[in-house]
């Protein structure tokens, strides 16, 4: 099926049996023009993905970009989902109770997905039977670069191999196993900083495994409007969403002294970089960002996590195509 849209450019949707049994959910947050490429982008890869599934959080979107994505839907190309709150981790559960297909590929909306981008994930997971395959995921300045020397891992790295984290911009879940485990924590709020962390963190203690697989690229292009840059810089300013997140993350995953000393030495960790040895004046508003996110965190510690409830992924989940 061919789809014309707004830009004029024809867009190829393949739904036919080279398809692969994977829904690609985008959740999206005051982005435009580059969400409009970043779903072009999908809609282009081959074999395609049997659906795509765009959880919009944006107010109001350009018009353009509007009678675009509704296009798209009437055509049958992607679903648009709509969330009147906006919430990273929220966005991310109802995509994946909406989601039709075993596994689901989560990318970030201002991302080049390279050619092989779906095939690579379905034959990681194939293959290795993880329930989680990160991809590798190319920041701005990461371009050209050769990790193969590095001594840490990097996610820009061609090694591929069995790792305890992920990036959420890039990875494939198995839905069954991500349900069960209650989806995505929302008490992860503002830039919900480490919400993969806790989600890695809970994955392993079930037994589950984590593969790292490079060729299942894209290259993030970091849009500096909309998403998790609407909360701003994190060295430049003194609201508490970047922070908070790290501080629930150790109160979340405490394991004694080591835990103790994490909480209580980030403020300081926080303001040791270049930057505020350059701009000292912007210390204060860093403490009191991180002040305000330990305290912030400690009552969502309190309140407990916020998982998808069996039921209601009973409820969101629907039939394989």
């Amino acid at each position: 099926m061919t789809l014309s849209v707004d830009s004029g450019r024809p867009l190829d949707r393949r739904v036919n049996s080279n398809s692969r049994p994977i829904s690609i959910v985008v959740p999206t947050y005051r982005r435009d023009s580059v969400l409009i490429a970043t779903i072009g982008h999908l809609l282009e890869l081959d074999p395609a993905p049997a659906e795509i599934l765009v959880v919009d959080q944006t107010e109001r979107h350009q018009e353009t970009i509007e009678y675009t994505l509704w296009n798209w839907e009437a055509a049958g190309a992607i679903r648009l989902v709509r969330l009147v709150e906006p919430s990273i981790t929220r966005a991310m559960n109802l995509g994946l109770c909406e989601a039709k297909q075993t596994s689901v590929l989560f990318v970030d909306d201002d991302i080049v997905p390279e050619p092989g981008l779906l095939e690579m994930h379905w034959r990681a997971l194939e293959r290795t039977g993880a329930a989680l395959v990160a991809g590798r995921v190319i920041q701005p300045w990461d371009e050209g670069k050769d990790f193969s020397k590095r001594g840490s891992f990097h996610f820009a790295s061609m090694q591929a191999g069995w790792i305890c984290e992920f990036m959420g911009g890039n990875f494939t879940v198995r839905r069954e196993i991500a349900l069960k485990l209650g989806g995505f924590d929302e008490q992860f709020v503002g830039v919900a900083y480490n919400f993969e962390a806790e989600f890695a963190y809970r994955l392993c203690q079930a037994g589950h495994q984590i593969f790292y697989e490079p060729a299942a690229c894209v290259h993030h292009l970091k849009v500096s409007e909309g998403g998790t840059r609407t909360f701003g810089d994190h060295l430049r300013s003194f609201r508490p969403n970047h922070a908070v997140g790290a501080y629930y993350f150790i109160l979340r995953t405490w394991s004694g002294w080591q835990s103790f000393v994490r909480f209580l030495s980030r403020p300081l960790k926080a303001i040791a970089t270049r930057h505020h040895l350059h701009r000292p004046w912007w210390i204060p508003p860093t403490l009191v960002a991180e002040f305000s996110g330990m305290a912030w965190a400690v009552v969502l510690a309190a309140q407990g996590p916020r998982y998808l409830s069996s039921s209601k992924g009973a409820e969101g989940r629907g039939s394989s195509d």
